[in-house]
């Protein structure tokens, strides 16, 4: 570690450094960028956060029920809304740095922060990322799912069952005390086998006492680079995995400044869950 460099990892005033807190200034100590222990979640918080994860869960599953060619996004924006609601829970989404609607439905080449409106009608053929974000009692989860409307073409097909590998391969790379760059490696690893690109200007974040915390989870990396991941961390992986290029824009016609679009028009998809890292690897706290 550099002389003078401001330490991160602190150990608890009194008391004598643990095993857990020797690893990780074993870390710091090698000059790698470490968690601050802040961004370690209490039991309590976890459970809370656990719990903030089966609404969300409940909330994609109730889109799942209903979604369908003809109906309008602003359709899938009331029914989140609704069943948000009706437990006891609030959109994070709603008004968030402007944002108008309670969730993101991003079709085809729409990357991400799609805005629900009553004429953007669902067509058969269409591919649909679903995205919402819960807080329950204080605690956030984050979750997106894509849906193909009816029958669409293989290679829609393909992009999104490569997109939904991608995540599960960037979970089976996050590990205890490794780091986020290994999450990135295998995710850009796996979709340069179809020559598709990933988003390198959005990525995952952590999550959990806020709707955005440390660290930027990328999606594209290094293997040992990037913030130490460690046990009682939480956060998102959520590839946003292009047909063509990486490159994306936002919608000058968007009057928020908030819809992202794939530089070539091509379609788009993604698929995210809130993980909490343990001793063993990742556990889902949403579905």
């Amino acid at each position: 570690m550099k002389i003078g460099k401001k330490r991160r990892w602190r150990c608890l005033p009194g008391q004598q450094p643990t095993e857990f807190d020797k690893k990780v200034m074993y870390w710091e100590n090698k000059g790698k960028e470490v968690p601050t222990r802040d961004l370690i979640k209490t039991q309590e918080q976890i459970e809370g956060i656990r719990r903030a994860g089966v609404v969300n869960t409940g909330v994609l599953d109730e889109v799942a029920k209903h979604i369908h060619a003809g109906m309008s996004t602003l359709e899938i924006d009331e029914i989140c809304m609704q069943y948000c609601q009706d437990h006891g829970a609030t959109p994070a989404c709603l008004n968030y740095e402007g944002f108008p609607k309670s969730v993101c439905t991003s079709i085809n080449e729409v990357v991400c922060h799609g805005i629900p409106k009553a004429e953007d009608i669902l067509q058969e053929g269409d591919i649909i990322n679903v995205d919402f974000t819960t807080i329950l009692d204080g605690y956030y989860a984050d979750a997106s799912r894509m849906f193909i409307i009816g029958k669409t073409t293989p290679e829609k097909e393909q992009l999104v069952r490569v997109a939904k590998e991608c995540l599960e391969i960037g979970a089976e790379a996050a590990k205890p005390w490794g780091f986020v760059g290994d999450i990135g490696y295998a995710i850009k690893k796996h979709a340069d086998k179809y020559h598709y690109g990933i988003v390198r200007d959005l990525c995952g974040h952590g999550v959990g006492l806020q709707f955005h915390e440390e660290p930027d989870v990328m999606h594209v990396g290094h293997k040992g680079k990037g913030m130490l991941l460690v046990p009682g961390m939480v956060f998102t992986i959520e590839p946003m995995v292009n047909m063509g290029s990486w490159k994306v824009f936002i919608d000058g016609d968007d009057p928020y400044g908030w819809e992202v679009i794939s530089d070539d028009e091509l379609p788009s998809a993604q698929w995210e869950h809130t993980f909490l890292m343990t001793e063993h690897g990742v556990e889902i706290l949403t579905y």
